[in-house]
């Protein structure tokens, strides 16, 4: 395996050399699209992991920085999303008070225990780890999540304290809050779904029809958050709907990051000990996310990311979230769209994103006093779009009944105990279903297809079998957990056909014998030759050849190994 060099773990060393004026114009246009996109989903994601709003502008600049000089992708957009937050605020709030000082503290531990353990996974090539969780069960997480966040929202759309940690508690709690309504937030909260929902479908088109200039059309289109919010603090400072009751931001402090290592150091070990597992959870969820939609952009732009890389620049990217007051962060597929769509041409438009958030949080944010929560509620609502995908229940359903059961169980632990149960539930469903299918493999009884070379499973097939010759192809790699299965296949075959003198198996699917498996081919070998049966092999494959031979089983061996199988049944036939 070849060594990281500097250049590997700092791709910055390789397109800085080459950037001009040209790509410096192309990155600050999309820069400046995104971080009008950005500042409201920032504040609302905060909110939403249970921090005060400007912690997503913290957690919007600094990660982005590190992004930038150690990420491959340059559309790629980290920053805080509403899964991760949702998750940040499940962890952290099994383990400290929401809106205390540990609370806070435990949140910037969350994120850099993330980023370590991102940052050691893609330093070991670890990227593998990833794949124990299925699709399906990604799934049914993502879903259930979505509508947790949709429910986390409702008290401020609705102006009354709710509890909603999971559905259960959630409706049992708006069922007691039933009458007590505030009608002027929800007032406020449906109109700005109604703005959002209505300048995402029609503000583009209207605009064009009105002769704007495309690309400004575009611009405004995606602005339209940003103005949404701007006209609901006009409105609530003019109206002063503060004072009716309308829950608003209120102070929010200006100026660049702090250092805030001295936060994490005073949290207690048994802390850390409990955020550990979630840790992990969200690392994990956090790569599948950035490492899609790294590469679905890289395909759509003939470009090419490094999935170690990618790790580990989203690791020091949480670590920098960490030390710099924000919570834990990940790749966003709207911000990724809109810095693509933007033109971006290399990773400075993450730079050029982090100043111009840098320019807001230290010029802007007095402004944001009188911004209505119910306005960000419903700026969270509308991103919900992406994460909520129930059609894939009926996919699952239609195509495997087995990957259904674990999509729905994950499904429903998550949407009825909570976020961290529901993805370690995920995690296991996956790892049961793989070992469950391996322990079972697919094992097909081979006849020749007349006329050719070829051999066939009979159950599919007009083939030519020979009494006196088996062959059986096992469509997985042998190891502990299908040994056994194995045997008695090959012993209920042997039982079954009394003319039997010759079993080949043939191994053009196994890629591996592990050291039972082996076991188990001696076993099988020993049994078949007390019976008068010789045991071949046939198409082995060189790398599962090569181990064979560092043991002595090929020695024991009562029949040949064969480069195809139908040289096997050819020279047995002969022989016979």
């Amino acid at each position: 395996m070849r060594k990281s060099s500097v250049k590997d773990w700092f791709p910055v060393l390789h397109w800085a050399r080459g950037y001009n004026r040209s790509a410096l114009s192309s990155d600050l246009t999309a820069a400046a699209v995104v971080t009008l996109l950005l500042i409201p989903q920032s504040l609302a994601y905060a909110l939403l992991a249970g921090l005060p709003a400007v912690t997503g502008l913290y957690a919007s600049m600094l990660p982005l920085v590190v992004y930038a000089l150690m990420g491959t992708s340059p559309v790629l957009a980290a920053g805080p999303a509403a899964l991760r937050s949702i998750m940040s605020l499940a962890a952290v709030g099994a383990v400290a008070t929401v809106g205390s000082a540990d609370f806070i503290a435990a949140s910037l531990l969350l994120a850099l225990l993330v980023g370590g353990l991102l940052l050691l996974m893609g330093a070991l090539r670890m990227g593998f780890i990833v794949g124990f969780l299925s699709a399906p069960v990604l799934s049914g997480f993502v879903t259930a999540s979505g509508l947790l966040i949709a429910m986390s929202q409702w008290p401020h759309l609705l102006g009354v304290p709710l509890r909603g940690s999971n559905l259960w508690v959630f409706v049992q709690s708006l069922w007691q809050q039933a009458g007590q309504w505030h009608a002027l937030t929800l007032g406020v909260g449906l109109a700005t779904l109604l703005a959002l929902w209505a300048a995402r479908r029609w503000l583009k088109a209207v605009l064009l029809r009105l002769g704007l200039n495309p690309a400004v059309a575009d611009l405004v289109a995606k602005a339209a958050p940003l103005l949404v919010i701007v006209i609901a603090i006009g409105l609530t400072a003019a109206l002063d709907w503060a004072a009716q009751g309308l829950a608003v931001l209120g102070s929010v402090p200006g100026g660049f990051p702090p250092f805030t290592l001295g936060a994490v150091i005073g949290v207690a070990p048994a802390t850390v000990q409990a955020l550990l597992l979630p840790a992990l959870l969200i690392a994990m969820l956090t790569f599948v996310e950035q490492i899609s939609i790294a590469q679905a952009f890289a395909a759509k732009r003939r470009e090419r990311v490094d999935g170690d890389a990618e790790m580990r620049a989203m690791g020091a990217a949480n670590i920098a979230a960490g030390l710099s007051g924000g919570h834990a962060v990940g790749a966003s597929f709207s911000r990724s769209a809109v810095l693509h769509e933007g033109g971006a041409r290399t990773p400075a438009a993450g730079l050029l994103t982090a100043w111009l958030l840098g320019t807001t949080a230290l010029f802007f944010t007095p402004w944001l006093h009188q911004l209505p929560l119910a306005v960000l509620a419903a700026t969270i609502l509308m991103a919900l779009g992406s994460l909520l995908d129930f059609g894939s229940f009926a996919r699952t359903w239609r195509y495997s009944r087995a990957d259904f059961a674990a999509q729905a169980l994950t499904f429903g632990v998550t949407l009825l105990v909570d976020l961290v149960s529901g993805l370690t539930v995920g995690l296991i469903a996956s790892l049961t279903l793989h070992i469950w299918r391996s322990s079972r493999p697919h094992i097909a009884v081979l006849g020749n297809v007349p006329g050719t070379e070829h051999y066939r499973n009979v159950l599919r097939h007009e083939v030519v079998t020979q009494p006196h010759i088996l062959g059986l192809r096992v469509d997985e790699s042998l190891f502990f957990a299908n040994a056994r299965f194995l045997e008695d296949r090959v012993n209920a075959e042997v039982v079954a056909r009394p003319q039997l003198r010759h079993l080949v198996l043939q191994c053009t699917a196994v890629n591996d014998i592990d050291a039972s498996a082996l076991e188990s081919l001696q076993s099988i070998n020993q049994r078949l030759q007390d019976v008068g049966v010789q045991l071949h092999l046939s198409e082995v494959k060189g790398p599962v050849m090569d181990r064979l031979q560092r043991s002595d089983f090929l020695q024991q061996l009562s029949g040949g190994v064969f480069l195809t199988h139908h040289q096997a049944v050819a020279a047995l036939s002969a022989g016979d």
